[in-house]
Protein backbone atom coordinates (compact mmCIF):
# COMPACT_ATOMS: atom_id res chain seq x y z
CA UNK A 1 0.00 0.00 0.00
CA UNK A 2 1.07 3.40 -0.45
CA UNK A 3 -0.54 5.16 2.44
CA UNK A 4 1.15 8.60 1.94
CA UNK A 5 3.41 8.21 5.32
CA UNK A 6 6.80 9.49 5.86
CA UNK A 7 8.71 7.60 8.59
CA UNK A 8 11.36 8.95 10.77
CA UNK A 9 14.02 7.59 12.98
CA UNK A 10 15.41 10.60 15.08
CA UNK A 11 17.70 8.39 17.49
CA UNK A 12 18.63 5.34 14.85
CA UNK A 13 22.10 4.77 15.28
CA UNK A 14 25.30 4.39 17.96
CA UNK A 15 27.54 5.13 15.16
CA UNK A 16 30.11 7.99 15.60
CA UNK A 17 31.57 9.81 12.48
CA UNK A 18 35.74 8.01 12.48
CA UNK A 19 36.99 12.01 13.21
CA UNK A 20 35.38 11.76 16.76
CA UNK A 21 36.52 8.09 17.55
CA UNK A 22 34.34 7.57 20.42
CA UNK A 23 34.16 10.74 22.30
CA UNK A 24 36.21 9.54 25.16
CA UNK A 25 33.68 6.65 26.40
CA UNK A 26 33.95 3.31 26.69
CA UNK A 27 32.19 0.50 24.16
CA UNK A 28 29.37 -0.25 26.33
CA UNK A 29 27.72 3.19 26.88
CA UNK A 30 27.42 2.95 22.77
CA UNK A 31 24.86 -0.11 24.17
CA UNK A 32 23.12 2.10 26.16
CA UNK A 33 19.75 4.99 25.50
CA UNK A 34 22.43 7.51 25.70
CA UNK A 35 23.56 6.49 22.31
CA UNK A 36 20.39 5.83 20.17
CA UNK A 37 16.82 4.36 20.93
CA UNK A 38 16.93 0.70 20.84
CA UNK A 39 14.87 -0.66 18.67
CA UNK A 40 13.80 2.39 16.70
CA UNK A 41 15.72 1.25 13.70
CA UNK A 42 14.20 -1.99 13.09
CA UNK A 43 10.93 -1.14 14.14
CA UNK A 44 10.95 2.24 11.82
CA UNK A 45 12.33 0.09 8.97
CA UNK A 46 9.51 -3.17 9.50
CA UNK A 47 6.45 -0.07 9.35
CA UNK A 48 7.61 1.31 6.45
CA UNK A 49 8.26 -2.12 4.73
CA UNK A 50 4.90 -2.62 5.82
CA UNK A 51 3.25 0.28 4.54
CA UNK A 52 5.22 0.85 1.39
CA UNK A 53 6.62 4.08 2.46
CA UNK A 54 9.70 6.51 2.79
CA UNK A 55 11.96 6.17 5.62
CA UNK A 56 14.55 8.70 6.63
CA UNK A 57 16.48 7.22 9.49
CA UNK A 58 19.78 8.72 11.22
CA UNK A 59 23.50 8.03 10.68
CA UNK A 60 24.79 9.20 13.92
CA UNK A 61 24.76 8.87 17.51
CA UNK A 62 22.86 11.54 19.50
CA UNK A 63 25.93 11.50 21.37
CA UNK A 64 27.36 13.52 18.95
CA UNK A 65 24.43 15.96 18.24
CA UNK A 66 20.58 15.18 18.92
CA UNK A 67 18.54 15.67 15.71
CA UNK A 68 15.49 15.70 17.38
CA UNK A 69 16.50 19.02 19.03
CA UNK A 70 16.22 22.79 18.07
CA UNK A 71 18.80 24.28 16.43
CA UNK A 72 19.53 26.82 19.39
CA UNK A 73 18.40 24.22 22.06
CA UNK A 74 21.40 23.97 24.92
CA UNK A 75 21.25 20.28 24.94
CA UNK A 76 21.66 19.65 21.32
CA UNK A 77 25.06 18.53 22.03
CA UNK A 78 24.65 17.09 25.38
CA UNK A 79 27.78 17.08 28.14
CA UNK A 80 26.27 14.80 30.39
CA UNK A 81 23.80 12.35 29.71
CA UNK A 82 21.95 10.59 32.20
CA UNK A 83 24.79 10.89 35.16
CA UNK A 84 27.31 9.38 32.35
CA UNK A 85 30.23 12.07 31.80
CA UNK A 86 30.78 12.63 27.59
CA UNK A 87 34.53 13.90 27.82
CA UNK A 88 34.79 14.34 23.65
CA UNK A 89 31.51 17.39 24.14
CA UNK A 90 32.86 18.34 27.81
CA UNK A 91 34.84 21.69 26.44
CA UNK A 92 33.83 22.23 23.25
CA UNK A 93 32.73 25.95 21.93
CA UNK A 94 30.09 27.02 20.09
CA UNK A 95 32.04 26.68 16.89
CA UNK A 96 32.36 23.17 16.81
CA UNK A 97 28.80 23.17 17.98
CA UNK A 98 27.55 24.57 14.45
CA UNK A 99 29.90 22.55 12.71
CA UNK A 100 28.33 19.77 13.44
CA UNK A 101 24.79 21.58 13.59
CA UNK A 102 26.11 21.99 9.55
CA UNK A 103 27.53 18.90 8.77
CA UNK A 104 24.97 16.13 11.15
CA UNK A 105 22.17 17.78 12.02
CA UNK A 106 21.29 20.03 9.59
CA UNK A 107 21.16 17.33 6.32
CA UNK A 108 18.70 15.20 8.54
CA UNK A 109 15.97 17.76 8.86
CA UNK A 110 16.64 18.82 4.73
CA UNK A 111 16.06 15.52 3.95
CA UNK A 112 12.71 15.55 5.73
CA UNK A 113 11.49 18.49 4.48
CA UNK A 114 12.55 18.29 0.66
CA UNK A 115 10.90 14.57 1.09
CA UNK A 116 7.59 15.72 2.26
CA UNK A 117 7.21 18.42 -0.41
CA UNK A 118 8.63 16.04 -3.14
CA UNK A 119 5.80 13.53 -1.72
CA UNK A 120 2.78 16.30 -1.80
CA UNK A 121 4.09 17.37 -5.37
CA UNK A 122 3.29 13.79 -6.31
CA UNK A 123 -0.15 14.55 -5.07
CA UNK A 124 -0.45 13.46 -1.36
CA UNK A 125 -0.12 15.92 1.95
CA UNK A 126 2.22 13.27 3.65
CA UNK A 127 1.41 12.13 7.75
CA UNK A 128 4.68 12.15 9.40
CA UNK A 129 5.19 9.35 12.08
CA UNK A 130 8.47 9.42 14.14
CA UNK A 131 9.44 6.37 15.80
CA UNK A 132 11.60 6.59 18.97
CA UNK A 133 11.81 4.27 22.55
CA UNK A 134 11.99 4.87 26.29
CA UNK A 135 14.09 3.20 28.72
CA UNK A 136 11.84 1.07 31.08
CA UNK A 137 13.19 2.27 34.08
CA UNK A 138 14.37 6.37 34.99
CA UNK A 139 16.10 6.97 37.94
CA UNK A 140 15.10 4.34 39.99
CA UNK A 141 11.45 4.02 39.31
CA UNK A 142 9.66 1.82 36.95
CA UNK A 143 8.02 3.27 33.65
CA UNK A 144 4.09 1.27 33.77
CA UNK A 145 3.49 2.26 29.44
CA UNK A 146 4.32 -0.33 27.21
CA UNK A 147 4.09 2.64 24.49
CA UNK A 148 3.44 6.33 24.30
CA UNK A 149 2.02 9.02 22.09
CA UNK A 150 3.13 12.22 22.13
CA UNK A 151 1.67 15.27 20.45
CA UNK A 152 1.79 19.11 21.12
CA UNK A 153 -2.01 20.70 19.60
CA UNK A 154 -2.10 18.38 16.38
CA UNK A 155 -4.85 15.47 17.26
CA UNK A 156 -5.54 14.21 13.62
CA UNK A 157 -3.06 11.15 14.03
CA UNK A 158 -2.49 11.59 18.10
CA UNK A 159 -6.03 11.01 19.60
CA UNK A 160 -7.39 7.84 17.12
CA UNK A 161 -3.73 6.18 17.80
CA UNK A 162 -3.83 6.34 21.20
CA UNK A 163 -7.13 4.63 20.96
CA UNK A 164 -6.67 2.19 18.73
CA UNK A 165 -3.60 1.54 21.01
CA UNK A 166 -5.54 1.16 24.02
CA UNK A 167 -8.05 -0.71 21.91
CA UNK A 168 -5.56 -3.50 22.04
CA UNK A 169 -4.63 -3.13 25.56
CA UNK A 170 -1.74 -1.79 25.64
CA UNK A 171 -1.23 0.80 28.32
CA UNK A 172 -0.48 3.87 26.40
CA UNK A 173 0.97 6.87 27.73
CA UNK A 174 -0.85 10.25 26.34
CA UNK A 175 2.20 12.24 26.48
CA UNK A 176 3.80 10.29 28.77
CA UNK A 177 6.85 9.55 29.67
CA UNK A 178 7.53 13.30 27.57
CA UNK A 179 6.05 15.45 26.78
CA UNK A 180 5.28 16.44 22.91
CA UNK A 181 5.36 20.02 22.74
CA UNK A 182 9.06 20.99 21.97
CA UNK A 183 9.86 23.96 20.31
CA UNK A 184 12.57 23.16 17.89
CA UNK A 185 12.18 19.52 17.62
CA UNK A 186 11.59 17.57 14.65
CA UNK A 187 8.02 17.36 15.13
CA UNK A 188 8.15 21.13 15.81
CA UNK A 189 9.91 22.24 12.80
CA UNK A 190 8.91 19.79 10.14
CA UNK A 191 4.94 18.76 11.49
CA UNK A 192 3.70 21.87 13.31
CA UNK A 193 5.12 24.75 11.47
CA UNK A 194 4.09 23.57 7.64
CA UNK A 195 0.75 22.66 8.72
CA UNK A 196 1.77 18.13 8.16
CA UNK A 197 0.03 15.39 10.34
CA UNK A 198 2.27 14.35 12.79
CA UNK A 199 2.73 12.42 15.23
CA UNK A 200 5.82 10.66 17.99
CA UNK A 201 5.69 6.91 19.02
CA UNK A 202 7.38 5.71 21.61
CA UNK A 203 7.70 2.58 22.59
CA UNK A 204 8.97 0.74 25.62
CA UNK A 205 13.00 -0.70 25.10
CA UNK A 206 12.54 -4.06 26.52
CA UNK A 207 10.15 -4.61 23.91
CA UNK A 208 11.33 -3.90 20.96
CA UNK A 209 15.55 -4.92 21.99
CA UNK A 210 14.87 -8.15 20.28
CA UNK A 211 13.61 -8.91 16.17
CA UNK A 212 10.67 -10.68 17.61
CA UNK A 213 9.77 -8.02 19.52
CA UNK A 214 10.42 -5.66 17.05
CA UNK A 215 8.31 -8.04 15.03
CA UNK A 216 5.22 -7.68 16.81
CA UNK A 217 5.22 -4.27 17.79
CA UNK A 218 5.73 -3.90 14.05
CA UNK A 219 2.35 -5.85 13.51
CA UNK A 220 0.52 -3.83 16.67
CA UNK A 221 1.35 -0.45 15.02
CA UNK A 222 0.55 -1.74 11.33
CA UNK A 223 -2.84 -2.56 12.79
CA UNK A 224 -3.11 0.59 14.60
CA UNK A 225 -1.99 3.14 11.70
CA UNK A 226 -3.72 1.84 8.79
CA UNK A 227 -7.33 2.79 9.86
CA UNK A 228 -5.77 6.50 10.98
CA UNK A 229 -3.75 6.75 7.88
CA UNK A 230 -6.64 6.35 5.36
CA UNK A 231 -8.80 9.37 7.37
CA UNK A 232 -8.91 12.42 4.84
CA UNK A 233 -7.71 14.86 8.26
CA UNK A 234 -4.75 12.67 7.85
CA UNK A 235 -3.68 14.08 4.40
CA UNK A 236 -4.51 17.64 4.79
CA UNK A 237 -2.64 20.85 5.45
CA UNK A 238 -3.77 22.67 9.08
CA UNK A 239 -1.82 25.11 10.95
CA UNK A 240 -3.08 24.22 14.53
CA UNK A 241 -1.57 26.32 17.46
CA UNK A 242 1.23 25.35 20.03
CA UNK A 243 2.14 24.69 23.48
CA UNK A 244 5.50 25.57 22.58
CA UNK A 245 5.39 28.71 20.71
CA UNK A 246 3.11 31.84 21.03
CA UNK A 247 0.77 32.74 17.90
CA UNK A 248 2.79 35.66 17.23
CA UNK A 249 6.15 32.97 17.27
CA UNK A 250 4.55 30.65 14.91
CA UNK A 251 3.50 33.02 12.25
CA UNK A 252 7.38 35.18 12.29
CA UNK A 253 8.52 31.39 12.31
CA UNK A 254 6.84 30.41 9.26
CA UNK A 255 7.37 33.21 7.11
CA UNK A 256 10.38 31.89 5.08
CA UNK A 257 7.67 28.83 4.34
CA UNK A 258 5.47 30.69 2.91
Amino acid sequence: MDSGVLFLCDHASPALPEAYGDLGLSPEHFTRHIAYDIGAAALTEQLAARFEAPALLTTYSRLLIDPNRGADDPTLVMRISDRALIPGNARIDEAEVAARRELYWQPYRDAIGDTARAMQAAGAVPALVSIHSFTPVWRGSQRPWEAAILWDCDERLARPLLQALRAQGIETGDNEPYDGALRGDTMFDQGTLPGLPHVLIEIRQDLVAAPQGVAEWSERLTAALGPVLTAPQAHQIHHYPSRAATHAELAKLREPNT
